[in-house]
């Protein structure tokens, strides 16, 4: 299909690609700033409720669970009832979750609660990713998808603005309600969001939940379905892992709780040129070639930040540390909904974030146990490394490049 085609399927449904675009990444950036905002919330809720390091961990990880459940649901239903109604559904789940969690006084009323906001934002992330895909042109749908995931950046740039001004002097329940309530101005754009040109509801109908999960795993998609999963759980496992910590580990470092919050505002920083220079580079280089040049820079950086000893190497490593990693996240979800036709492209990319999301899960709980434990920032972030470098290798050799794609 031209590209010329492929605009008019999204101005015949009333919208632009760049209002499209807009109304996802608004969401998105929602997302990030519940994320971003977790991480500085469990070095508040360690004082304030005298958490354990492996308490810490279980805020972080039961998160992740939820966006594991969420992830797999969504990305189901994604194929069976469109990609807008799970887009709206999602965003609302992870809204109210999150203004309720302003409401907690126990860890056991706020981990039930992030459960609720991972499955809003575990579902949310590869659906829309999905839609944009499908209502752009191949030419531009890499930039666009990267673009689109840069709002990313955004929320997690405002939500070290809010950790580092509101929660020191008004708390963490102030900043989860600020999170919470521009939330709901995106779910009254999509409202008014077309769903994408590519899903049918007539083919949705003829196809159960179990054939399209088998399908994922035919012959055909195996090799890319592998990929995806080693890849996902790699990335998700040492993201959550490094960045859900980052404001604690600062503090580890010696750093005061203030300090951290304003070296990572830094360093958070570095992710927007991450995004951008990652959606020039996408539809020049190719997706495979960004994904493994940026997660070997943040392989590297992860290595270099645990060891570093000067504030002035802890700062440039981790202005580095976002800069590629979140440029890789920005190509995998480029990459991810290109290795599927539509009827299974909802599916297959939730089943690789959900098994993502699993990594989320341990890489949290990991960093508490080892802390725990005794063990160095040094040796935990060089199991990051190890493990970004094994997603690497794998995309490498078999990994397929997508790049101008055309999708069905």
């Amino acid at each position: 299909m031209s590209r010329h085609k492929e605009v008019n399927i999204v101005t015949d449904k009333t919208i632009s690609q760049r209002k499209l675009l807009g109304i996802a990444g608004l969401g998105w950036m929602f997302d990030a700033l519940d994320v971003g905002m977790l991480s500085f919330i469990i070095a508040a809720l360690k004082i304030e409720w005298d958490l354990t390091p492996e308490q810490m961990g279980w805020i972080g990880s039961v998160n992740s669970i939820g966006m594991a459940v969420g992830a797999l649901l969504f990305g189901l239903w994604a194929d069976k009832i469109g990609r807008k109604h799970i887009f709206i559904i999602t965003l609302l789940l992870f809204s109210i979750g999150s203004g309720l969690s302003a409401l907690t006084t126990t860890l056991f009323a706020f981990l039930v609660l992030r459960f609720f906001v991972g499955m809003g934002l575990g579902g949310e992330l590869p659906v829309a990713s999905t839609l944009v895909s499908e209502s752009v042109s191949a030419k531009e749908r890499g930039r666009v998808v990267v673009l689109l995931e840069s709002f990313w950046a955004f929320g997690w740039l405002i939500a070290a603005l809010i950790s580092y001004f509101v929660i020191p002097s008004f708390g963490w329940k102030v900043a989860l309600i600020l999170s919470a309530l521009p939330a709901f101005y995106a779910i009254y754009l999509r409202i008014k969001l077309p769903d994408s040109p590519a899903f049918s509801p007539k083919n949705a109908e003829k196809r159960t939940v179990g054939q399209n999960v088998r399908d994922v795993w035919s012959n055909k998609y195996a090799r890319s379905t592998f990929v995806l999963w080693i890849v996902w759980f790699t990335v998700v496992f040492s993201y959550y892992g490094m960045f859900l910590w980052l404001p604690s580990v600062m503090v580890m470092k010696g750093f005061s709780m203030i300090q951290s919050f304003e070296y990572v505002l830094i360093m958070t920083l570095a992710q927007l040129p991450g995004y951008f220079t990652a959606a020039w580079l996408i539809e020049r280089m190719g997706r495979k070639f960004v994904l493994v040049t940026y997660l070997l820079g943040t392989a590297g950086s992860a290595l270099v930040f645990g060891q570093a000893e000067t504030t002035a190497v802890l700062i440039v490593s981790g202005i580095f540390l976002s800069f590629f990693n979140l440029g890789a996240w920005g190509a995998l979800y480029a990459y991810t909904p290109e290795q599927y036709p539509a009827v299974i492209r909802g599916t297959g990319a939730g089943m690789a974030a959900s098994i993502g999301r699993v990594g989320g899960i341990l890489g949290p709980l990991l960093v508490g146990s080892l802390v725990a434990s005794g063990h160095s920032i040094g040796f935990i972030f060089a199991l990051f490394c190890a493990s970004i470098v094994i997603g690497v290798i794998v995309l490498a050799f078999l990994g397929k490049e997508t790049r101008q794609t055309e999708l069905t």
